[in-house]
């Protein structure tokens, strides 16, 4: 039984839900976000709640409940709230740097990595060692603050990399010398 599945949502103050075949379309302050949906889900919209109901009891329609109800309230989350994330920079040099589309980071290569900013997601710079990334799509959000985290990942030996905010690296101990 999906817990997650069976919640019943309710569509924030300001936001549009529209249902075509499968297809949820909701619009907001933030953005319109489209998407479609399983047909093993059937999504109903009455009196402002939204609920999901499996048509039948197989492992698949099963496994798509609770995931088509957390997307769709990502969705109205995104388009009201919008969602962000924080990263930061560890080490000697490292540094972001955001010019209009362009984010420019200095990461301990030899060449600065330059890498365009996605349609939908603002970028900015409050110093040089933090960069915080806005966005009303979570996926597009969290899959450009992970692109811009593989460029460097934190190492355990001596922390430098680029991490998300608040995230703790575990250290490692280095080799000993023989005696």
């Amino acid at each position: 039984m999906s817990r997650i599945g069976n919640k019943v949502l309710t569509i924030p103050e300001g936001v549009t839900v529209t249902l075509e075949n499968n297809t949820l379309t909701v619009k907001g302050p933030k953005g319109e976000l489209k998407d479609t949906f399983s047909d093993l889900i059937k999504i109903e919209i009455k009196d402002n709640l939204i609920t999901c109901k499996r048509i039948n009891e197989t492992k698949e329609a099963k496994s798509l409940h609770g995931t088509t109800n957390s997307l769709i309230n990502n969705m109205l989350i995104g388009v009201k709230d919008g969602y962000e994330k924080k990263l930061e920079t560890v080490g000697v040099g490292y540094r972001f740097n955001v010019s209009g589309k362009t984010l420019t980071v200095n990461a301990g290569y030899s060449n600065p990595v330059i890498v365009e900013v996605p349609e939908g997601i603002e970028v900015d710079a409050p110093s040089a060692t933090e960069l915080v990334i806005k966005g009303f799509d979570k996926q597009k959000v969290s899959e450009f603050a992970a692109n811009i985290r593989e460029i460097r990942k934190p190492e355990p030996y001596k922390g430098k990399g680029i991490r998300y905010h608040g995230e703790h690296v575990r250290r490692k101990e280095g080799k000993k010398a023989a005696k």
